[in-house]
This record gives C-alpha cells, sequence and structure tokens, in this order.
C-alpha cells in the first residue's frame, strides 16, 4: 500500500466541468416528468398566498435579452417566496392583439384585402400561437417555472368576454363616451395611438413667424396692425381658427421697420432678433385679455381667426400669440371649445388634406410644409423661415412621424375617476419610489384615455348604433355580446350581422324598422392586457385579486401599469397591484442600445446554447437592474468565472463529504472548534443577508454575498487549511467531523439560497446530498441560526484574519526573497502585543494549521528583530522550518527521519498510520 493511499483526498462524481447546455435539458426533462412545479404548489397549498402577477409579453419574434432579465427576476422571486412558505403560483401570459401581427402577415405576402375580415382574423391568430410556441420555448429553457401548459392569452375567448365586461361596468359607470377631439393619428398605420404607443425621435422642422392682419380691432388696434404668431408645424395652417393669447401677460404694439405688429412684451427683444428687424418703436401697451374677441383675418383662406384668451399661452417661445388649430391641437382644442370653434381637421386616415383644405386637397401633409410657406411668401404673411432639429413623436411600431388629428373616437374619461386613480397609488408599495411619482404625474395630467383603433385584429368595442346613429352601450347588449365572445371567440363579431348579435327580440327607439350596425373599430391593445387583472388575477381560482406585485420594464409607467391600474380603479375602485416592481433598459457592454444593425445583440437562445441557462440566470442575478443593464459576451464571460467559481468551491466540499453521514457523523454546534464555530457564524451571517436580500428583490445583494462567502471565507482561508484535516487525520477523527460538519452545512444552505437562482445546478449539487427531500426545489430556503457568543466570534476571527493577513504578506516577501518556496517551508516568529497573545489563546487554535506553516514561535513585539518585517500591531520574521519533509502531510518537521517504524513520517501522521494503515508501513519498510 502506497502512502498516499493513506490520505483522504477528496474524490466525487460531482463533474468539475457543468456541460450546462447538454445536463439542463436532462434536468428540465425530469422536471417535467416529475411534475416538480405541480407538486411544489401542492405543497404550499395551504400556506399564505402570493401572487406575482405576469405582464404579458407581445407574442412576435424572438424573446431578447430583456426579456430573459425579466422572466428570471420573476422566477427568482416565485421560487424563493415558494421555498420560504408561501403558496407562488406564476401564470404565465402573453399579449397578442394589435397592428406588429397584422404587418407580419402582410410582410410574409398576406392579401389582406382579398381576404375578409374573419378570414384574415384567423390567419392572425395561427400566427400568434407560433409565435407563443416559440417564445414558450425558450423561457422555458431558460429554467423558468410555471403552468406553461394552461397560460393566459389574450386572444382566448374567456379572456376576451372578461375584458368586454370591463368595458361594460365602465360604461355602466358612466365612463365611456364618444367625441370629436384631436388624439395621436399615425398616418403610416392609419390609426389612433395611445400616449403608450409613442416614442419620440428627433426631426428637423420648419419654424416661421406669420403674420396674420387684425379685421376687427374693437376700437383698440387699427386693421393696418397684424398679430404675429410662430408654429413649427405649417402643414396645420389651413385648419387654423385663432388665436390664443394669455390674460395675464403684457402685449406691445410695434412698429417695425415701419409696419406694425403686436407681440407680448417680453418676447420682443427675441423676436426682433429672430425676424430681424433693424428699426423698432412701442407705440402702445396692452394687457392679453384686452385683445379677447378681437378677429384677424387668415393669412390665405377668406375668414376670420378669433382671438382667445388661454392659460396654454406661454413665455417660454414663440411671440406670446399662438396660432389655434382646434382639430390638431390638445390645448387648441379645448380653448376652442370654450369659444364654440368648430373642430377642423381637413386631413384624412392616410394624412392627406381633404377638400376642407382648398388647395391642398390629396397632398400629404408633411409634403404641404413648403406649399404652405409658399402661399404665406405670396401673401406677404410669412416674416421668417428658418429650420430647427427637436424631438417629435413617432409610432413605436412603423416608426413613422404622428400627428395631432380630430377624429370621432371612443374615449374613456379620465377625469370623471382621475382622484381616485390617484388615490389608490397612495396604498400602492412603490419599490422604487420614483415610480410612483412617475405614474402620478402621468395620471394628473393625462387627457383622456382614446380607446378605439381603426384596426382589423383585436377586441371589437361592443357597441351598436341604432337606425338614427344613436350608440348603444347598454348592460343586456353587452352581457349578450360578451357572453357569444366567450362562446366562440371575438371572431363572432365579424361573421355576423349586427342583429345576431343582440338579444333575442331587442328593440330601440331609434330603430322603428328593426335596423341596426355595429362598432367595426377595435379596442385599444392597452385595454386587452390591462383588463387582466379581471380575466386572470379573478378569473383563476388559483390566484387572487390585487395581485401581490406586477414586475415589468420601466417603460411600464406609460403602458401596463398604468391601463391596468386605470381599468382596475374604473370597475374596482381598487389597484389591481398592491406593490409594484420595475426594471431598467438591457445595453451592450458599451451601454449602447442593442440593435442589428449595430451587431450588438445578444440573444438568449445562443447563449443557452453556447454556456446554459444558469450563466445567463446568475448574470440576472448579479446586475442591479433599478437601472440599465448592461450584457455582452465577455460580461457573460466574467460571470461564467464566477459560476465556476462557485461550483468548484461546491464540487470541493461534495469530494469532501462523501464518507460523511450527516445523521451518524455530524458534531453539535456546542462541541465545536472555535475556528469551526466562526465558519458556521459567518455561514449563519450569509443566510441572514440572502433571506433579507430575497424579501428585498436584491439579487445582486445574494450574487455578491455568496461570490465573496466561496472565495474569501472559504477557498482563502476555511478550505485553504482544511486540506490538513480532512485529507490527513483519521476518517473518523473529531477534527476531521468537525469540519465535515461546516462543509455539510455550507453545501446545504448554500444549495438552498442558490436555488431560486441556479436551479439546474442547485439540483445536480442536491442529487449528491443526504437530504430527506428528493429535489431541492422541495425544500424551504435555510435558516439563520442564532448562537451565543456568535456575534464575540465574527469580531475575534475578524482580528485574527487581520493578524492573517499581516502573515500572508509577509511569506510573500519571503517567497520572493528565494527563503521559502511553499508556505509549509516556513518557521514563523510573530513578535506580537499581549492583546493579541490573548487573542491567539482565546481562539485556542493550531496556528500553524490556520497559517499553513510548519513552526512557530510566540514573542513579544517589544522584542522585534531588525529582519522581521513590522506591522501595524507587531512584527513576522519569516525562516526555513527546520527538520526534514513528512511524506505525508507535507510540514517539515524535526521529528522526521528519527522514528524508527516510520522513517519518513511526523509523529502524527506515524500515529495515523499505525493506527489505520498498518500495511502502509510494512511496504515503506520494504
Amino acid at each position: 500500500m502506497k502512502m498516499k493511499e493513506t490520505l483522504h483526498l477528496g474524490k466525487t462524481a460531482f463533474p468539475m466541468k457543468a456541460n450546462l447546455p447538454v445536463r439542463e435539458l436532462e434536468w428540465q426533462k425530469d422536471w417535467e416528468e416529475k411534475r416538480i412545479y405541480e407538486k411544489r404548489q401542492e405543497l404550499n397549498a395551504d400556506k399564505p398566498t402570493f401572487v406575482l402577477h405576469d405582464g404579458p409579453p407581445y407574442a412576435n419574434g424572438a424573446i431578447h435579452m430583456g426579456h430573459a432579465l425579466n422572466k428570471i427576476s420573476k422566477d427568482i422571486i416565485v421560487r424563493s417566496k415558494s421555498m420560504s412558505g408561501f403558496r407562488s403560483p406564476y401564470v404565465p401570459g402573453w399579449d397578442t392583439h394589435g397592428l406588429p401581427i397584422e404587418q407580419a402577415l402582410t410582410n410574409t405576402g398576406v392579401n389582406r384585402k382579398a381576404l375578409s375580415l374573419a378570414d384574415f382574423r384567423k390567419l392572425c391568430e395561427d400566427y400568434a400561437w407560433k409565435q407563443i410556441d416559440g417564445q414558450r420555448t425558450v423561457f422555458k429553457r431558460l429554467g423558468v417555472a410555471g403552468d406553461w401548459e394552461n397560460p393566459y392569452v389574450t386572444l382566448q375567448p374567456k379572456y376576451e368576454e372578461a375584458e368586454i365586461r370591463v368595458f361594460g361596468k365602465m360604461a355602466e359607470n358612466g365612463y365611456i363616451y364618444k367625441g370629436l377631439k384631436p388624439i395621436y393619428w399615425s398616418p403610416s398605420s392609419e390609426s389612433s395611438l395611445a400616449e403608450a404607443e409613442i416614442e419620440y425621435k428627433d426631426v428637423k422642422s420648419a419654424s416661421i413667424f406669420v403674420a396674420f392682419q387684425v379685421k376687427d380691432g374693437k376700437d383698440l388696434l387699427d386693421t393696418d396692425t397684424a398679430f404675429i404668431i410662430w408654429t413649427t408645424t405649417p402643414w396645420t395652417l389651413p385648419a387654423n381658427l385663432g388665436i390664443s393669447v394669455n390674460a395675464n401677460y403684457e402685449y406691445v404694439l410695434v412698429n417695425a421697420d415701419g409696419r406694425k405688429f403686436v407681440v407680448a412684451k417680453e418676447l420682443l427683444e427675441k423676436v426682433q432678433n429672430e425676424i430681424g428687424w433693424e428699426s423698432v418703436e412701442v407705440l402702445n401697451e396692452y394687457k392679453g385679455s384686452q385683445f379677447e374677441y378681437m378677429t384677424a383675418q387668415h393669412p390665405f383662406y377668406d375668414r376670420e381667426s378669433l382671438v382667445m384668451v388661454g392659460d396654454h399661452v406661454t413665455l417660454e417661445a414663440g411671440t406670446g400669440l399662438v396660432h389655434t388649430a382646434p382639430g390638431h391641437g390638445e390645448d387648441d382644442y379645448q380653448v376652442g371649445k370654450k369659444y364654440g370653434l368648430p373642430v377642423l381637421s381637413p386631413i384624412d386616415n392616410k394624412g392627406c388634406y381633404t377638400a376642407e383644405a382648398p388647395g391642398f386637397e390629396g397632398v400629404f401633409y408633411d409634403k404641404a410644409n413648403k406649399m404652405v410657406t409658399e402661399l404665406l411668401t405670396e401673401k406677404g404673411a410669412l416674416l421668417k423661415l428658418d429650420f430647427f432639429v427637436h424631438s417629435y413623436p413617432h409610432d413605436w411600431r412603423t416608426k413613422k412621424p404622428v400627428i395631432y388629428r380630430a377624429t370621432p373616437q371612443w374615449f374613456a374619461s379620465i377625469d370623471k375617476f382621475r382622484q381616485n386613480i390617484l388615490d389608490e397609488i397612495e396604498n400602492v408599495e412603490w419599490l422604487h419610489p420614483s415610480g410612483k411619482v412617475r405614474l402620478f404625474n402621468m395620471i394628473r395630467d393625462r387627457g383622456d384615455w382614446v380607446i378605439s383603433r381603426q384596426r382589423v385584429w383585436g377586441v371589437p368595442l361592443p357597441i351598436f348604433y341604432a337606425e338614427n346613429g344613436e350608440p348603444i352601450i347598454t348592460p343586456e347588449t353587452i352581457d349578450h355580446a360578451a357572453t357569444l365572445i366567450g362562446e366562440f371567440g371575438s371572431n363572432v363579431w365579424f361573421e355576423r350581422e349586427a342583429k345576431e348579435l343582440l338579444p333575442e327580440g331587442f328593440t330601440h327607439p331609434g330603430s322603428p324598422n328593426g335596423e341596426f350596425t355595429k362598432e367595426m373599430d377595435i379596442m385599444d391593445v392597452w385595454f386587452d392586457s390591462g383588463s387582466s387583472h379581471e380575466a386572470v388575477l379573478r378569473g383563476r381560482e388559483d390566484l387572487t385579486f390585487p395581485a401581490d406585485m406586477y414586475l415589468e420594464g420601466s417603460d411600464q409607467y406609460r403602458g401596463w401599469f398604468n391601463s391596468s391600474l386605470t381599468t382596475s380603479v374604473a370597475i374596482n375602485g381598487v389597484a389591481p397591484y398592491k406593490s409594484v416592481l420595475s426594471q431598467g433598459f438591457v445595453l451592450d457592454g458599451e451601454g449602447r442600445k442593442m440593435s442589428k444593425s449595430l451587431g450588438n445583440t445578444v440573444l438568449p437562445e445562443k447563449v443557452v446554447k453556447n454556456m446554459g441557462a444558469d450563466i445567463i440566470r446568475l448574470w440576472v442575478s448579479s446586475v442591479d437592474y433599478e437601472s440599465d443593464v448592461r450584457v455582452s459576451d465577455d460580461i457573460l464571460k466574467q460571470v461564467s468565472e464566477t459560476y465556476r467559481k462557485i461550483r468548484n468551491t461546491m464540487r470541493f466540499l461534495i469530494g469532501n463529504t462523501e464518507d460523511f453521514q450527516p445523521k451518524e457523523h455530524a458534531v453539535a454546534y456546542e462541541e465545536l472548534r472555535n475556528v469551526d464555530k466562526y465558519m458556521m457564524a459567518r455561514l449563519n451571517a450569509v443566510v441572514d443577508t440572502c433571506l433579507t436580500a430575497y424579501k428585498e428583490y436584491r439579487f445582486s445583494t445574494i450574487y455578491q454575498t455568496i461570490m465573496n462567502f466561496c472565495t474569501v471565507d472559504l477557498s482563502a482561508f476555511y478550505l485553504d487549511f482544511a486540506k490538513d484535516v480532512v485529507y490527513i487525520e483519521k476518517e473518523d477523527e473529531f477534527e476531521r467531523r468537525a469540519m465535515q460538519t461546516v462543509f455539510y452545512s455550507v453545501l446545504v444552505k448554500l444549495a438552498k439560497l442558490l436555488t431560486p437562482i441556479i436551479p439546474h445546478t442547485t439540483e445536480e449539487i442536491w442529487s449528491y446530498l443526504k437530504e430527506d427531500e428528493e429535489y431541492v426545489q422541495w425544500s424551504e430556503l435555510p435558516e439563520a441560526e442564532s448562537h451565543v457568543g456568535q456575534q464575540e466570534l465574527l469580531v475575534d476571527w475578524s482580528n485574527f484574519l487581520k493578524v492573517r493577513d499581516d502573515v500572508l504578506k509577509a511569506l510573500e516577501v519571503a517567497r520572493n526573497e528565494k527563503i521559502i518556496g511553499k508556505s509549509f517551508e516556513a518557521h514563523l516568529t510573530l513578535f506580537v502585543n499581549d492583546e493579541t497573545k490573548a487573542l491567539f489563546e482565546k481562539l485556542n487554535a493550531n496556528l500553524e494549521q490556520l497559517f499553513i506553516v510548519s513552526q512557530i514561535t510566540i514573542k513579544d513585539a517589544a522584542g522585534a528583530t531588525a529582519e522581521a518585517l513590522a506591522f501595524e500591531n507587531g512584527a513576522v520574521l519569516v525562516e526555513h522550518a527546520h527538520g526534514e519533509t513528512c511524506e505525508r502531510c507535507r510540514a517539515i518537521k524535526e521529528e522526521v527521519g528519527t522514528i524508527e517504524d516510520a522513517p519518513t513520517l511526523c509523529h502524527r501522521c506515524a500515529d495515523i498510520v499505525r493506527s489505520d494503515f498498518p500495511e502502509a508501513l510494512v511496504a515503506e519498510a520494504e
């Protein structure tokens, strides 16, 4: 028998190489077959419920790293809740209606005009289901646990029915109305847009100053005077019906280069510089209120423009006189309504002028900018034309500019319950306080919600019209339509005539002949997803209302958080969520937005195939998701290094507990050595920190805490000197079993703590442990144990580790000076003060073992020699140890070579070998 065979070298089948892309698939197959998620729900059946309601991703295209960040974050929360005393079911969802799917089909060559509405909608539905299947596969591959076979999908008949009923309750409460007012309109998609569907891009626009000649100056202004307006949208001038001033501002009548004009007094100098007047004389001053009800001549049409007063007029830019077109601006609409102006919007669905704009009919609005300025020049009304770059609203789908345009639309009146929504915002826990302010301000300032869309693929507005054009929205008609849609799906609305969709025998005074028509607009897609609290939280027995949490990207303050809150308060009087958590966006390694054109995209599918899902999951836990986060191949490689460190640490622990049976060999805490108790104290501190971090959703704290524990406490300290115990001592030696007790506790507790984050890896680790639960996912998160004197231990060992740092530095210097090679070759003389001596005695530790040296001498600090390396509380002298190297433990001892039956061993190793491996001594003697 060779001497090496007398050592208890850690051996394990737990592989060093994770091979995650292959092994994860095996684990996932096993989890599916064993119904791991379902059994976890059964285990938690009688526990308090925590519901994280899934915000539905849109069913179109491959998922990106933003999806991965979001879904994995949710999974970490749900798994941690499931392992800490809660029944936490997870029902994934998908948003499926809207323009992108219509466009995607058109891009594949589908001729929409050659199909009936119902047939085209069926193609949209089939496409959506294919997209759902594709995305679901990747989400599952990322290890996200949930009820994947029973998700909620906004195109499902029962979901659509619930949405119709939400609309019905809002109508019953008096919140739904039809109106003609300016809204965001996208000529490129020929549809109205909600605020959440708007994004801003820089564009170059014309900046013009225009003179409106006074027609009726109410005996204050002569007709040879002109009001000057400033606008950046020349194309809206054909719709001008008025000029707005602020009642409280001072305005001046000036003679500028021989012409008389009116501008705001405070802006006169700026206007003079902009237009380039050389000579300006102030003739008179007026209050804005004095101009009210004056009229001006439209610069190129034979009609008047009414002068009105409005609070929306500011002195930030322009002239203090605002061009007002009630059909093309929210403020314009409001002031025009107050003064009884018609809502003129001479632009059609495609963005082209109608016959209501003589001279421009059929021209696309943007092309008319130049035509308008040329006409103004011809009429002598254009005072200055310039160009500037500014931020302008665009359709977030087509990426093309939108306009404000008055069209007949269906609205939800926010005004009627705005205060209720604001009050509910106060009752929600905003885990990012800035989110509360952001949403509060949005609700406070938003106009009424345009809920109708001029598209095909969506849930129809359940509205009928009588012969006289009167809209019919009654509880009876809505209930009947909802029931039909719940049974047949929303396609029934487009397949049947209005009469077939109404209750049998339905009559209405506005339809003497019994004829009816139906609304063909669909509902805003935010109304779809915003109804999920009713369709899902209230619609499924395993969920609860309101949800405990909504978690989405920060863009959802204007989207899903907003629409869900609005619809829920409208019909339930309460917010649909108790707490809201939001995340930033995923950028590339340099902080740029990811795009195919830049070639900087990182696709989850590709990462999973190359590195494994647990690497992405560990990356998610490493980032501060409150802000925008970065990801790149290099960043993921760094995360892989952390993963490897954690895995190798766990592998070492597994390998050195193979012969350890916790129920037989575990040493009680009170009997552990001081250093083992310290490591248990550190482990409990890690558990405590991580449990708090899970409760507060601070995943990066868990990542940092466990990584530091593995690298600093374990690898760099405890496991570093552990080999001298677990390899060298007798199998059943107390010191060895004590360390194995700590090893095993670390294994079990870290495996549990890491399960919400890297479940594939921890399940593999668990399969090597001797625990009662078959799967770590069925266990509970560990508890942080508290022992008497634990805090004092932490302080004492913290002080010891400072001394150890000094020793390590001295050993490094000695190594560089070739005094020693490995630290075992060292003889240390520690010159320390009384306080440090007392600490050594209190710790009652084997200092040679802890410092991994062969010999130590302790002396008074006052006796430090010149050769010793000085430190804050003493000095360290490193010399080469005296004696020979023990063949078995590799320490240098003076007795090696003097023991008759074991000449190559030290006393400790000779005793162990004589007792347990006498045949090795025989082999050595031979």
